[in-house]
């Protein structure tokens, strides 16, 4: 899988000469109007030390990704991959799932936002 094959509602937000890329779902509802942007569901692909602020990341060579539902809520769980191949791979099957509303994204919120949650349902046909 390769991130030609990201599902319609997901784009490539921005893409890096090093590899980094943010992908985005449905830009066009979480557009300040409809719901706040930061609350776009967004997958980070990079390199280097997982699970530390950007600042604190070393470089290796392992690549991993990030699934953010909003900028504090993630899905639990930080694969490592040897490739960036194999890393957009999986993060692009993530994404498809997500799309699927195969993803249990209310299990990450210590707060549910109800009518976000409900709305996030009803675009993924995700039922509550």
């Amino acid at each position: 899988m390769s991130i030609e094959s990201l599902p319609e509602s997901w784009v490539v937000w921005h893409e890096e000469p090093n590899g980094r890329c943010i992908l985005a779902y449905r830009p066009d509802v979480f557009d300040t109007q409809q719901f706040p942007s930061a609350c776009m569901p967004t997958l980070y692909v990079t390199q280097g030390t997982p699970n530390r602020p950007p600042q604190e990341r070393r470089a290796t060579d392992s690549w991993y990704f990030e699934f953010f539902l909003e900028p504090e809520v993630t899905l639990p769980g930080t694969p490592q991959f040897p490739t960036r191949e194999e890393t957009v791979t999986a993060a692009v099957s993530l994404a498809t799932e997500f799309d699927r509303g195969e993803v249990d994204y209310r299990s990450c919120y210590q707060v549910p936002r109800e009518a976000y949650l409900d709305k996030l349902d009803e675009l993924t046909g995700r039922e509550a």
